[in-house]
C-alpha cells in the first residue's frame, strides 16, 4: 500500500534560529496522522534539523545531492555525506533546479542512479511548463520526463522512488492546477509506469502533487484517488499552514 506523505520544501529560507523556532512549532503542533511528515531545510541546517527531530516522527530530507561520490565539485554534497548525517531521503529534479542550474534528464538519471545506489529514497520532481499545457504537451513533456530519467531502473528500486508532479506554472505563481486537473495527470502517470512495468508498480508508487498547494485547497487535492499528498513550498514555511495542509491528507 502506497504511502501519504506531506513534505515541505523550504528552499533557500530559513537561518539556524528560524529553523529551530520552526522545528519547533511544528513538533508540538503536529497532529495524530498516518501520513509521513517530512521537511527539507538548507543544507547547513540539515544536521541540526535532524537532532532537534531526533524525537520526532518528522523526518528532515534534503533538496538535492550530486551524483558523484567524492571529488573536485566545489559546494556540492554526496550520498555518503547525508546518509553520515542521518538523512536517506532526497528530493531530485525540481523544477527550480532545471531551470535555474540547468540540470537535465541525463544529469538527473545520474542523481537519481547514485541515490538508489545508495538505497536512499528518491523523491523525483517532473512537470511541464505554462507553454506545454496550453499547447497540449504537457503529457508527453511527463512521459519525456519520467523515462529519460527513472526507466531504466529495475523494478526492485521503485520501492526507493517518490514521485512529485509539478505543474510549473501553478510554483509560486498563485496559480494551482484544478484538483480535477491533478488527478488527471497522476492518473496519467500511473498509466505511463503500468506499460513502462507493470500495475503493481504503478499501484504502488507515492504520486505527490507540487503546485501551490495551500490549507484552502489542500484537502480538495488530496481526495483525488491518485494524489497521495504534497510537496509544499511557501505554505510549508509557516507553522499553521503546514500544519493545515497535514491535517488535510
Amino acid at each position: 500500500m502506497r504511502s501519504k506523505i506531506v513534505a515541505g520544501n523550504w528552499k533557500m529560507n530559513k537561518n539556524l534560529e528560524e529553523t529551530d523556532a520552526l522545528l519547533s512549532a511544528l513538533s508540538a503542533k503536529l497532529p495524530d496522522t498516518q501520513a509521513e511528515v517530512m521537511v527539507a531545510p538548507t543544507y547547513v541546517n540539515l544536521n541540526s534539523s535532524v537532532r532537534h527531530l531526533e524525537s520526532s516522527t518528522i523526518q528532515v530530507i534534503a533538496q538535492n545531492m550530486h551524483f558523484a561520490a567524492n571529488g573536485a565539485y566545489t559546494g556540492e554534497i554526496s550520498a555518503d555525506m547525508l546518509l553520515n548525517i542521518g538523512i536517506d531521503t532526497v528530493i531530485i529534479g525540481h523544477s527550480e533546479r532545471r531551470a535555474y542550474f540547468g540540470e537535465t534528464d541525463e544529469i538527473l538519471a545520474k542523481k537519481v542512479a547514485a541515490a538508489i545506489a545508495k538505497d536512499m529514497r528518491v523523491m523525483f520532481c517532473f512537470g511541464e511548463e505554462l507553454e506545454d499545457r496550453k499547447s497540449g504537451n504537457h503529457f508527453n513533456v511527463v512521459e519525456s520526463q519520467l523515462k529519460n530519467a527513472l526507466f531504466s531502473l529495475d523494478t526492485k528500486a521503485w520501492s526507493k522512488i517518490i514521485l512529485a508532479y509539478e505543474p510549473v506554472w501553478a510554483i509560486g505563481t498563485g496559480e494551482t492546477a484544478s484538483a480535477d486537473q491533478a488527478q488527471e495527470m497522476h492518473a496519467f502517470i500511473r498509466k505511463t509506469i503500468t506499460e513502462a512495468y507493470d500495475p503493481s508498480i504503478a499501484n504502488n508508487v507515492s504520486i505527490l502533487y507540487g503546485g501551490s498547494v495551500k490549507p484552502a485547497n489542500a484537502e480538495e487535492i488530496f481526495s483525488k484517488s491518485d494524489v497521495d499528498g504534497g510537496l509544499i513550498g511557501g505554505a510549508a514555511l509557516n507553522a499553521d499552514d503546514f500544519v493545515a495542509i497535514i491535517k488535510a491528507i
